[in-house]
């Protein structure tokens, strides 16, 4: 009988809990460089959008790597003929000389260039680092 009791008051207190509870309103408190940080983040994204130069993640295709400066620009030179559209970039890392070619947004777009590219280079590999999408 006690339990039954116990387990009757229980069940009173929990409905009255929830029958006490009442509608009302929320006051937000913030800094109001919160909106003017918003605001500066959309201008952003609007302008990645519309046709400004956005860096992300991504990978390119190593096709050279050498102690010859001449020869890597040669290099550039031979890969802008074959394929005029993807951009090249040289860098130097003591001592080479390294050839990186495409901005790839994912590791299968890169390995399916670097397939096509087999035909003509005999090293090649695929790299993560940022790349520059239009």
């Amino acid at each position: 009988m006690r339990w039954k009791f116990l387990f009757g008051f229980i069940l009173i207190m929990c409905f009255q809990e929830l029958s006490a509870q009442e509608k009302g309103t929320v006051l937000v408190i913030k800094d109001p460089q919160i909106d003017s940080l918003i605001a500066r983040r959309l201008e952003l994204n609007r302008a990645g959008v519309s046709g400004n130069n956005v860096t992300l993640s991504g990978f390119r295709v190593q096709i050279f790597s050498g102690l010859d400066r001449q020869m890597a620009y040669s290099e550039q030179a031979k890969f802008k003929d074959r394929y005029p559209g993807i951009k090249t970039y040289i860098s130097y890392t003591q001592p080479n000389y390294k050839l990186r070619v495409g901005d790839f947004r994912t590791r299968l777009e890169a390995e399916k260039f670097m397939n096509e590219l087999r035909n003509y280079y005999n090293s090649l590999f695929i790299f993560s680092e940022m790349i520059i999408l239009k």
